[in-house]
């Protein structure tokens, strides 16, 4: 399963290639336990998964008690970091050190590069430093790469997540159709960690072999399959102007869970990626995916709305979301109710 869950990233040329991953769970298992490993970057859910790995997978149980801890960047210092992972372990091989939350000691995490020159071998020391990283110039990146691991965990891009999705899900038994995928990732975002927790529930609920439908999230998760972004953009590219009126009086409705912010920030990315379509010399479905960084799948929609919005239209139409994307901060609308500016833009676009 760790594998799975480690390997699903690694399809996007990941700092580590996926055969140096593969090398760090199999060195771990076999024994080949590495002093330290630093764990960093954009993306918690790996540098978590990797160091809930170790800290369950290098001791036996029996052992944990006295010889592994978990410190807090916040609550320790460098020298209390250090002088922890100095001690010797009792009645085992080893002891494992975990720091997480390390990105609070990034003013002094230099300071490491002493004990990285010459780490205690029966000591593994975990430092989880999230949403950071340590500069690849510097004394202590070189260090800890001459005596131990490091790893940099990098953000999808917002069109890899629906194929991430495919591959958590692939070993466990499970399916998803491209559009449950894209309504997970529109409600979601790029958090791998809130996306798993939601397809892990998901997984308690529906049988194996099952294909994950638009109904069935709309059913568990609470997304609507019929008035959300994703379909508000697809009505707005095929120039439906019923369906958008519906989409929009929903999201009027229920504006806790369809945020003006969220709606404005889909549309401009879409209205500028057709912007960069128009601009294309080979429109061919694979160059239109790849240009866009969009699944295949989803190619039809641009195409169509490419032809239904000249690029003069779509100049207008970004300069028009960037207007009210200030509007819905509520800068210069005295307080309009977010529905009614909705209401508004809409307009303002399909005119």
């Amino acid at each position: 399963m760790w594998e799975n869950l480690i390997f699903a990233h690694h399809k996007f040329g990941d700092f580590f290639s996926m055969d140096e991953v593969k090398q760090l769970v199999n060195d771990i298992k076999n024994g080949n336990i590495k002093p330290i490993y630093f764990l960093m970057g954009e993306e918690a859910y790996y540098i978590d998964k990797i160091s809930d790995f170790i800290e369950g997978t290098i001791l036996a149980e029996e052992e944990k008690g006295f010889n592994q801890m978990v410190l807090y960047g916040r609550d320790v210092s460098i020298d209390d970091i250090v002088s922890n992972a100095k001690r010797y372990p009792m009645m085992a091989e080893r002891q494992v050190v975990i720091v997480k939350e390390a990105q609070d000691l990034s003013r002094t995490i230099e300071k490491l590069v002493s004990y990285a020159e010459n780490p205690q071998p029966t000591t593994v020391l975990v430092i989880n430093y999230k949403y950071k990283k340590i500069d690849k110039r510097k004394t202590l990146y070189k260090t800890i790469k001459k005596s131990g691991v490091v790893y940099e965990s990098k953000k999808l891009y917002e069109n890899q997540v629906a194929d991430w999705i495919r591959r958590v899900l692939s070993p466990k038994g499970y399916s998803i159709s491209p559009k449950a995928a894209q309504m997970l990732v529109e409600f979601l975002g790029t958090d791998l960690s809130k996306i798993n927790n939601e397809l892990e529930k998901l997984q308690l609920i529906i049988p194996k072999d099952t294909q994950i439908s638009p109904e069935l999230i709309e059913e568990n998760i609470g997304i609507s399959k019929d008035y959300n972004n994703f379909e508000l953009r697809k009505a707005v590219g095929e120039r439906n102007v019923v369906k958008v009126h519906q989409i929009v009086n929903y999201f009027a409705d229920n504006p806790k869970d369809n945020p003006m912010v969220v709606t404005v920030s889909l549309l401009f990315n879409f209205f500028s990626q057709l912007l960069h379509l128009h601009g294309l010399n080979d429109k061919s479905p694979r160059n239109i995916a790849s240009k866009l960084r969009v699944n295949p799948y989803f190619v039809n929609e641009y195409t169509n709305a490419a032809r239904n919005y000249p690029m003069k239209k779509v100049s207008s139409v970004i300069a028009t979301l960037r207007e009210f994307d200030v509007k819905s901060k509520g800068v210069g609308a005295n307080a309009v109710p977010q529905g009614d500016l909705l209401k508004e833009l809409m307009v303002r676009i399909m005119s």
